[in-house]
């Protein structure tokens, strides 16, 4: 007789023969989910669909209206362009560059596209996805691997491979197609069910897809221009370097060379504060400088240098800080939950902060005021504040893309700054490195270094914190007058240092150690870089503390 094994997802408990996979599993509560089931969590660790169990197991599962069966969606879907375009053009080679949009901007090698060629990518890719295929997942040597992409001419990957210390590594394949990927797939092609292509320009296009915010369906592709040419700036200037995966960042970081990489990138991030400084010393008639972008960009780094390169031009920059001007508590909106709705603008005393600027540009003196996080309430301490005629006012907060904040200040006495670190640096060609992930990876070590938090809290907030970002931070990105890319080419080496031990401290049953995992597994590819030369007016240095603008 069969032995039996006792599954419990969430109260429901079945039995179910031992060997039964993931997937036999999934299918028998399929109905508990809007969206087809990609992933299941089997006692709190990620298990692919085809695997088999044997034990008796309480489970959980993922589909794509979640954060980890999204990133599964997105990167499925960087596989099956991999194999639809092996089907068309084998002589081409697709890189994925960046996150863009709900979605990722790709480039071809070795071929130029038109939009017809793009429809027959997609074309094609919709075809596996109705022929369903199983995507096969295989454990293979790590030096097999390496000589197998050998033979292939797929350097990017026999590069990343060798700085890897696993014995094993994962491949998958689809027909006769493998692949190297660090993070786990989907099981067939058919639950990757909803994408489009978007052709872009001769070499490259955008896949979109369905986001954890919007799980319904793929939503039109919007182009924003400022942001795209920023990311294709910093990729060209990185592939000019020769720096465009982990393999040449652990090349550099292995022959000690990182220090010229840190100042290169260190440099590259100056000359964007340079550039907007002689924006402004051009342009006499701005007045406030507005510096907004999503968590963990570096606002405020990049605020006070930036007054420091206005001085330089003989302007002269006066700071405001954005938390003095919240609402007391007792006006604070709330969630629906009941908690404080904190990143909402009614937490900002919007009426007041707009009389104190137009007050101070028409030369007059104002009482500045000072927000009291322990009671609550605004206070008035004595300190006064009034600009010269060459004043320029600096504030930097979540709301300072929109025109709500600074109502009754014309546009035109405006400088909107977008700040973000736009992540170029990806694994290989085919595995990209989310622009959040490098966020939150910068948020977890400021957040335990300054406020004392564990990296589960700092993850447990992440959701909340970019669903206020999508509120709030990335419908107004087009209006900025500038865009700051805060990346740093070698940071990711920088932070492994400081991330890994508060990622492995977060308990086994953790809620959040799948996600822990998945962040351990993305810095694995790196090699670790010190961080004594890094310079103390760094960006980074505001999350890895040592930070001159901080005493």
């Amino acid at each position: 007789m069969a032995k039996k094994i006792t599954i419990n997802f969430k109260g429901n408990i079945k039995e179910f023969e031992s060997g039964t996979t993931v997937g036999e599993i999934s299918e028998y509560y399929q109905d508990s989910f809007s969206y087809p089931i990609l992933l299941g969590k089997i006692d709190n660790e990620l298990i692919e669909l085809n695997e088999p169990l044997t034990r008796s197991h309480n489970i959980d599962f993922y589909d794509r209206s979640s954060g980890v069966g999204n990133s599964i969606y997105g990167r499925t879907l960087q596989f099956l362009i991999v194999v639809a375009l092996n089907k068309l053009w084998e002589e081409a080679e697709v890189i994925v560059q960046f996150s863009i949009d709900k979605g990722f901007y790709c480039e071809l090698l070795n071929k130029t596209v038109t939009e017809e060629d793009i429809e027959k990518l997609e074309e094609k890719m919709r075809e596996i996805v109705k022929e369903n295929h199983v995507i096969n997942k295989m454990s293979v040597s790590r030096i097999d691997a390496i000589k197998f992409f050998q033979r292939k001419k797929q350097y990017d990957k026999v590069d990343v491979l060798k700085y890897i210390s696993n014995t094993y590594i994962n491949l998958y394949r689809i027909d006769n197609i493998y692949d190297y990927f660090y993070g786990k797939l989907a099981y067939t092609t058919g639950q990757i069910d909803d994408f489009k292509l978007n052709w872009i320009n001769e070499t490259g296009f955008v896949v979109s897809f369905p986001s954890s915010y919007n799980p319904e369906c793929t939503l039109e592709y919007v182009h924003h221009q400022m942001m795209f040419d920023k990311f294709l700036a910093y990729s060209k200037w990185a592939t000019m370097i020769n720096l465009e995966t982990a393999a040449d960042l652990n090349q550099v970081v292995a022959k000690g060379e990182y220090g010229n990489l840190i100042g290169l990138s260190e440099v590259y991030y100056n000359n964007q504060l340079v550039d907007i400084a002689n924006n402004i010393m051009n342009n006499r008639k701005i007045k406030l400088i507005l510096i907004a972008g999503p968590s963990s960009s570096g606002k405020t780094t990049t605020a006070k240098k930036l007054a420091i390169y206005l001085r330089s031009k003989g302007l002269k920059p006066y700071q405001i800080s954005m938390d003095n001007y919240f609402v007391e508590r007792a006006k604070t909106p709330k969630l629906p939950n009941g908690e404080l709705d904190t990143e909402s603008l009614k937490c900002v005393d919007v009426t007041l902060l707009n009389k104190q600027l137009t007050e101070l540009f028409e030369g007059n003196k104002i009482d500045l005021p000072t927000y009291n996080f322990v009671t609550g309430k605004r206070e008035y301490n004595g300190e006064t504040l009034k600009i010269d005629d060459d004043g320029i006012i600096i504030v930097e907060g979540l709301h300072c893309m929109n025109d709500e904040l600074t109502l009754s200040i014309d546009r035109n006495l405006k400088y909107k700054i977008y700040i973000t670190p736009l992540t170029q640096i990806n694994v290989d060609h085919h595995n990209r490195i989310h622009t959040s992930d490098t966020r939150k990876l910068r948020r977890i070590v400021r957040d335990n270094k300054y406020r004392g938090y564990k990296a589960s809290e700092t993850l447990s907030r992440w959701k909340t914190i970019r669903e206020g970002e999508e509120k709030y931070i990335f419908p107004y990105q087009d209006d900025a007058d500038y865009v700051v890319n805060s990346a740093l080419l070698y940071e990711l080496g920088i932070l492994k240092t400081y991330v890994e031990p508060l990622l492995f401290n977060v308990p086994e049953d953790d809620p959040n150690y799948p996600e822990a995992i998945r962040l351990i597994n993305l810095l694995r590819n790196f090699l670790p870089i010190p961080s004594e030369d890094v310079p103390t007016d760094s960006v980074l240095r505001e999350f890895i503390g040592r930070s001159s603008f901080y005493k």
